[in-house]
């Protein structure tokens, strides 16, 4: 049977989400730093456009504002939405995602304001990732309560949504407004794509009714595919339309086409026939887009793009 089309919301969403189709996408810093939680970011506006040349549909950036030691990676070391709006005016055509912003850390009216800008300034490119956040150390550094993330979570979520109204009304505990004040600018397309990471400690139900996609976590195929098969049983049940899914996935690949695949932290080592048949049966299994992240990679980040750019991206275009 085939896959019920996505809701069209804005240009980046409608490129990067195709029903029954997976793409790919990279995450910044495009580049290799396996030894290190920092990496260099030297070239790396380079590399972002050349990722939108060669034909990739989303560049991806974290929420990361503390370097935790024990967490082992500082992300792209920007701030995301700066970052976002430098990439916006650097760019033309392909996506800007965050994986993700974490909500309870921020005022959801900065997170709204911010993110419209960005989907504005960028021509509807924006995809916005929503997470409670994986990092304890955050909490006490910003005065946040770690123990009410949860619920902060989802009235963060319901603010911003709010936001994207004609006179926003909402009342929780980070404000208020009554319909006599408004945000600008509005989204471009129907509403701020939002994408929910993992269970932000949230049910099930609650993700699937509220989100505008999932971001979950690499599993091993069988394990992948029961997942995603109760998700899509979640829409169903609860009669929401057809809503994507993605993963990030660690690669680290081998000038051996041949080479079978090796686990690393998150991802698998492998030549390029292992992965691309990995990927098509992540796509058969309901997955529709990949956001690759080359930390770990042992050759020339260049000459990898070149070779996923020849090797795997086109049948996933």
């Amino acid at each position: 049977m085939a896959e019920q089309a996505f809701a069209e919301i804005n240009r980046g969403f409608n490129a990067t989400f195709r029903a029954g189709r997976l793409s790919l996408g990279l995450v910044v810093p495009v580049a290799a730093y396996p030894g290190s939680p920092v990496p260099d970011m030297e070239g790396h506006l380079a590399r972002a456009k050349r990722a939108e040349a060669l034909g990739f549909a989303a560049l991806w950036l974290r929420d990361v504002p503390f370097n935790v030691p024990s967490f082992g990676d500082a992300g792209q070391l920007f701030d995301p939405f700066t970052y976002l709006g430098f990439l916006a005016g650097q760019t033309r055509d392909i996506a800007l995602g965050v994986a993700s912003i974490v909500l309870p850390l921020r005022h959801p009216a900065h997170v709204a304001k911010a993110a419209a800008s960005v989907d504005v300034l960028s021509g509807g490119r924006l995809i916005l990732g929503v997470a409670s956040g994986d990092r304890p150390e955050e909490y006490p550094a910003m005065g946040a309560d770690i123990e009410a993330r949860a619920e902060a979570f989802r009235e963060s979520f319901a603010y911003i949504r709010a936001m994207g109204e004609a006179t926003p009304r909402i009342v929780n505990h980070f404000g208020q407004t009554d319909g006599r004040i408004d945000m600008l600018p509005k989204p471009t397309g129907t509403r701020l794509p939002l994408l929910i990471t993992g269970s932000s400690r949230q049910a099930p139900d609650w993700i699937a009714e509220h989100g505008d996609g999932w971001m979950t976590y690499p599993r091993g195929g069988a394990a992948q595919a029961q997942v995603l098969a109760d998700w899509r049983a979640s829409l169903a049940r609860l009669g929401q339309p057809a809503k994507p899914v993605l993963q990030p996935l660690y690669v680290d690949l081998a000038e051996d086409p041949d080479e079978g695949p090796s686990p690393i932290h998150l991802g698998v080592r492998t030549g390029h026939r292992w992965l691309l048949a990995y990927l098509r049966e992540l796509e058969a299994s309901g997955v529709h887009h990949v956001a690759l992240n080359l930390r770990f990679n042992r050759a020339p980040i260049d000459a990898t793009l070149d070779r996923l750019a020849r090797d795997v991206l086109p049948s996933f275009t």
